[in-house]
């Protein structure tokens, strides 16, 4: 369910037990169905909230869920909902899933449940007073029903588990059962909006307090240790107290607090998820983030995850997706899209695939603000997008608009007095089509990208809690370099921070690390043995500056990376809101062999030079104005390491910088990087055609979706590993045609109406 959709700004750092490997007690379950959902609880209620059951219930749902049949749905995805079904403690009502769960079967439909607790019963309040939720003023939050209270308490987290153990019973117990969500858009608080305490930030009751200790004594073992890393005097773990304010000493304390907060929730989830395996040994289980993490900052008080972090517990993690929210000059852009279901794709690589949450089935309202109307075409590029990225299911949200709160008489599929709508139709026929091809979608994979976009959210907690400059710096930086590539139709992934730790980038040949303020030693070390073993890196300026501590490096590149790149740092400069040029005094290297002696890029924020280490060899490929050093790149073991003095990720975002863009294209020569397709549409922003290539084992499907509202020709041609004929099926016609691949290059040629999506199965 939605809090407000505009992508929040949140943070969050790496579990120690691994995100990656997802830390379960038992094999993940793979999705061997692809949903194709529409969201339905039973009448017009809202989620989280369920209709009161009436005489006319059972035949009102019964219609409703015939028709979601008859649009071509193969799925419900329903809700259940904590303060409705536990009224009284250890009391559950289940029957509206119960009638739910049968009429749903009847119509054919399988049910996929999202559950709530962020609405409590009004008795966790009355008997767990001291487990309500506290701002860092001392401030305890009165639930409204939401937001509850805070399970780092017991008593409160033993309820909240049970719920989610008894809803598996009823659920697993009907065969049309498919999976689960057990959180939607998880914080640590949700659907509260505290504007009377300035800064809020949660959650500072006794049982988080609680737990915080227990994860310092884990830490650092011993009360000496803290006090020496902190700066400070305790003289017993019950005088340790979360930080509250920032001071001009160590702020490794913040770094802690903030760390812990991503740690909890991953738990959170992880404890969620047994739950549901006590009762329900055998479905799929997800959940999904309010919108891509990448978008996220550490200093928003409601609770920050990390979507590659969040994916481990669980068998896939997914997201929101609301291109056209609650107001016209809010809605998303193709790149914004694009990065979301990239990044959601990336934090799932491991696990093959990803899941639409929640996808915008109508117009938005948030108050007295509307979004532009949500049309079929929107849809088509919605729907399809996702699934040429990897989802192994679409959920739309909601098939009747929202009949109360500030969102009411918005986000709904159909019409609030039943009528259907033209988009109605049009998901259903997408769903149709999704449902035909079952097997296709579910055994494809996005084809693998050779570079690897570092994602490293500790960089932003340079400075602390007294930080609140250039909040935008990290996911410009990394939007910046994605953007580049996607518009050219290249394969690349975003990855962690712990895949350098965890030296886990034998997939990549060039790794790129923006804005990389602050780095662990491990990652450092994971960059130099990449390097020395063949792989080549891009830095951008003072990489490694901090440790995750919050302590400045003696050298910098720091954490022995200075090394690696052959330089040390010589001056830095500080020029905000200036464009920063670089010119390129070098063309025989590789990165700048298609670049003229002249060539300027343009930089953001820093303005750094560097020196050349003794008896390292260094091509100094650009230079400062003033001649200084400014780009750089030298050999090391067996691969190359180059450092730009400058941000040139984030000067490339919002608006790209030609400049710019053609040097990281160069970047692809520099790593040998193979592409695996080209496109006549490959760099077109004025008429955008998206192309996306997936692989099985027969072949592969190919994706033009084309952005604009022009017609557009667009060819393609495809490295494929055998000449002949290749059949070549329009998966949305299923028309069939030969077409035949020479030195292995399959040219295929399509014209596609404005905002059309074209689907083509291809096989040897």
């Amino acid at each position: 369910m939605r809090t407000t959709k505009t992508i929040l700004v949140l943070f969050t750092f790496v579990l120690t037990a691994g995100f990656i490997s997802g830390d379960q007690h038992q094999k993940p379950v793979e999705p061997g169905f692809f949903p194709f959902s529409v969201w339905y609880s039973g009448g017009k209620a809202r989620a989280p909230m369920l209709s009161v059951l009436t005489a006319e219930s059972e035949e009102e749902w019964r219609h409703d869920l015939r028709q979601i049949k008859a649009l071509g749905f193969n799925t419900v995805r329903t809700w259940v909902e904590w303060a409705t079904c536990e009224p009284v403690r250890g009391e559950y009502n289940f029957e509206n899933l119960h009638m739910l769960m049968r009429l749903a079967k009847e119509a054919g439909l399988r049910v996929f449940i999202q559950m709530y607790v962020d609405s409590a019963p009004d008795w966790v309040a009355d008997e767990f007073s001291h487990a309500l939720f506290k701002t860092q003023s001392g401030i305890q939050v009165q639930p409204q029903a939401a937001p509850g209270a805070c399970t780092d308490n017991h008593e409160v987290s033993e309820a909240v588990l049970n719920f989610y153990t008894e809803t598996a019973k009823v659920a697993a117990s009907y065969d049309n059962f498919f999976g689960w969500d057990l959180w939607s858009e998880p914080h640590i608080i949700n659907w509260a909006h505290l504007d009377y305490v300035p800064n809020v930030q949660f959650c500072f009751c006794d049982g988080t307090i609680g737990r915080f200790r227990d994860w310092l004594m884990d830490k650092y073992g011993s009360l000496e240790n803290l006090n020496r890393s902190w700066h400070r005097t305790f003289m017993s773990w019950e005088q340790v107290d979360p930080p509250r304010f920032s001071t001009i000493l160590s702020y490794t304390d913040f770094i802690d607090w903030k760390t812990f907060i991503y740690e909890k929730l991953v738990d959170d989830m992880r404890v969620r998820y047994e739950a549901i395996r006590k009762a329900d040994p055998d479905n799929l289980i997800t959940a999904h983030a309010v919108g891509a993490s990448l978008f996220q900052s550490p200093y928003v008080g409601a609770g920050a995850t990390d979507d590659f972090m969040m994916a481990g517990p669980l068998d896939l993690y997914g997201v929101s997706i609301y291109p056209k929210h609650n107001h016209p000059e809010r809605a998303w852009s193709v790149t914004t899209l694009r990065t979301v279901m990239d990044f959601t794709r990336s934090a799932n690589r491991e696990k093959g695939g990803w899941y639409v949450g929640e996808l915008q089935a109508g117009m938005g309202t948030i108050a007295l603000l509307l979004s532009d109307p949500v049309v079929p075409q929107d849809h088509n590029i919605w729907a399809w997008s996702a699934i040429a990225k990897g989802a192994k299911g679409v959920n739309i949200y909601a098939y009747y608009p929202m009949s109360s709160g500030y969102e009411a008489g918005g986000y709904g599929l159909i019409n609030l007095d039943g009528t259907i709508t033209e988009r109605a139709v049009n998901a259903g026929e997408i769903a149709s089509i999704v449902d035909r091809n079952q097997e296709l979608f579910l055994s494809s994979t996005p084809a693998k990208a050779e570079i690897g976009i570092v994602y490293n959210p500790l960089s932003q907690m340079v400075g602390g809690m007294q930080r609140r400059d250039f909040p935008g710096a990290h996911t410009n930086s990394l939007i910046g370099y994605f953007r580049a590539f996607a518009d050219q139709n290249i394969p690349v992934d975003f990855i962690h921070r712990e895949h350098l730790e965890r030296q886990d980038l034998q997939q990549y040949k060039l790794v790129i690390v923006p804005w990389p303020l602050m780095i662990t030693r491990e990652a450092a070390d994971g960059i130099k043995a990449f390097v020395e073993g063949g792989g080549y890196v891009m830095a951008e300026a003072r990489i490694g500056w901090n440790d995750d501590r919050g302590y400045a490096s003696e050298i910098i590149p720091g954490l022995g990376l200075h090394e690696v790149f052959g330089v040390r740092e010589h001056e830095v400069r500080l020029r905000e809101n200036v464009e920063i040029e670089i010119e390129i005094t070098d063309n025989s290297h590789p990165a700048t062999s298609q670049l003229e002696i002249g060539h300027i890029l343009s930089g953001s924020l820093y303005e750094k030079s560097v020196v050349p280490l003794e008896n390292r060899e260094v091509d100094v490929l650009a230079r400062l104005g003033d001649g200084r050093a400014a780009l750089v790149s030298t050999k090391y073991g067996q691969g190359e390491a180059m450092l730009i003095g400058s941000y040139l990720g984030m000067a490339n975002h919002p608006d790209p910088v030609p400049g710019n863009e053609k040097f990281f294209l160069n970047l692809l020569n520099w790593a040998n990087i193979e592409r695996p397709f080209t496109s006549s549409h490959d760099g077109n922003k004025e008429a955008y055609v998206e192309v996306r290539l997936q692989e099985n084992n027969n072949g592969f499907i190919l994706y033009l979706i084309n952005h604009s509202n022009s017609i557009e020709d667009v060819s393609v041609a495809l490295s494929t590993p055998e000449n002949g004929n290749h059949r070549v099926r329009d998966v949305l016609t299923d028309q069939e045609r030969r077409v035949r691949a020479r030195n292995n290059v399959l040219n295929l040629d399509s014209r596609l109406d404005a905002k059309e999506v074209k689907v083509m199965e291809i096989r040897f």
